[in-house]
């Protein structure tokens, strides 16, 4: 087992040059069952030492034994670990970029655009590359998960069985429309899910159906109801520490833009058959899987509406950009070229995808240059 002071003693060895060390550590704060720690992590180091034919070799941690998740941005900070998977949700005031766009998760339902378009977006959007760099991260691709439903204790199908129920949720713009639904959000990492469903304190939880089967929740959550409550992108899914980054030779940082552009190709194919199969086995052990009502279902339509429209005004306001209608245009931009870009490609093709990314994103950074100040 792994462990802290290990980890620590690690990260030690690496204060000089990369060079002369190309061991370094990885951490997302996932259980290894989840696309972003399976694929975007433990398949992803396996990747990153077959490309570089054993120059890079990343020691990756799993799960919250080295970082909690609200951790993971200062750990990317301290050089507690080189490489780490950051969800901006958790970190609102320091990634207040971040989360403005991610008010638009509501209005898309499409995985593979989303992560490409996020990733895209990311390292080409002047406001965002700027927030990056005044955190200190180094920002090589994204995440995004299939769109969020509802996994509950007990049957929520309508608007009256929406009323009271305690609801995990993540980020400001699902929380709001679950209080204008009558539900009371609870904002806790998705790491807190089965226990809160367990012990009550949750009476749902707002997360992709794959978490059925990878964090058992079909044990807790025996009614699941196909509404989608948004997706999430925002933030690195793979944030690396600028002074390791900078001490990689352009070789070794086109390597990992490599394993980044094939690893988010396996993440997002991962995710969409687990979320088939995370269905199926929860019928098959006697759950219950629901459309949802038409007035539930309306409610949401609504709110997407209004809250995508609202988005630019919500990004001045509430994260203090500048100039929230040309960040949130920029991204819908962003996301509609993925979705014209993807729409002759079999998204089921790691090979296609893979050539995509290297094509629309990679192939345009220069390794010399990128994330190096």
């Amino acid at each position: 087992m792994k462990t802290l002071a290990t980890a620590a003693a690690t990260a030690a060895l690496l204060t000089g040059a990369a060079g002369a060390q190309t061991n370094f550590i990885a951490n997302s704060f996932y259980d290894g069952a989840v696309p972003m720690s399976g694929a975007g992590y433990i398949e992803w180091a396996e990747l990153v030492e077959e490309l570089s034919g054993g120059d890079l070799v990343p020691e990756v941690y799993t799960g919250t034994v080295l970082l909690a998740p609200r951790a993971s941005l200062q750990g990317i900070q301290d050089n507690v670990v080189q490489v780490a998977h950051a969800t901006a949700v958790y970190t609102p005031a320091e990634m207040p970029v971040a989360n403005a766009v991610q008010e638009l998760g509501f209005a898309y339902s499409d995985p593979v655009a989303a992560i490409f378009a996020a990733a895209d977006f990311s390292m080409t959007n002047e406001t965002q590359l700027q927030e990056w760099s005044d955190l200190g991260v180094v920002y090589l691709g994204a995440y995004a998960t299939p769109a969020y439903v509802l996994m509950c204790a007990s049957p929520v199908r309508t608007l009256d069985e929406m009323r009271g129920k305690r609801i995990r949720t993540a980020g400001s713009a699902v929380s709001v429309w679950v209080e204008e639904a009558g539900g009371i959000p609870v904002n806790v990492p998705s790491s807190e899910m089965y226990t809160g469903l367990e012990r009550g304190t949750l009476d749902c939880a707002t997360n992709s159906p794959s978490d059925l089967v990878d964090r058992s929740l079909l044990e807790v959550a025996e009614h699941t109801t196909l509404l989608s409550t948004g997706m999430y992108w925002a933030g690195p899914q793979w944030g690396y520490n600028p002074d390791f980054w900078a001490g990689l030779t352009p070789e070794q940082r086109a390597v990992l833009m490599e394993a980044s552009a094939r690893s988010m190709a396996r993440m997002v194919i991962a995710y969409n058959e687990k979320v088939a199969g995370g269905l199926e086995a929860t019928k098959a052990a006697g759950g219950n899987v629901y459309e949802p009502e038409a007035d539930l279902a309306g409610h949401v339509a609504e709110f997407r509406d209004r809250t995508s429209r609202a988005a630019a005004e919500r990004a001045e306001s509430e994260y203090g950009i500048e100039d929230g209608d040309a960040l949130i245009t920029a991204f819908e931009a962003t996301m509609t070229k993925w979705t014209d870009l993807l729409a002759e490609v079999d998204t089921t093709d790691e090979d296609a995808l893979t050539e995509l990314a290297m094509r629309e994103i990679y192939s345009k950074l220069d390794p010399a240059a990128y994330g190096v100040e």
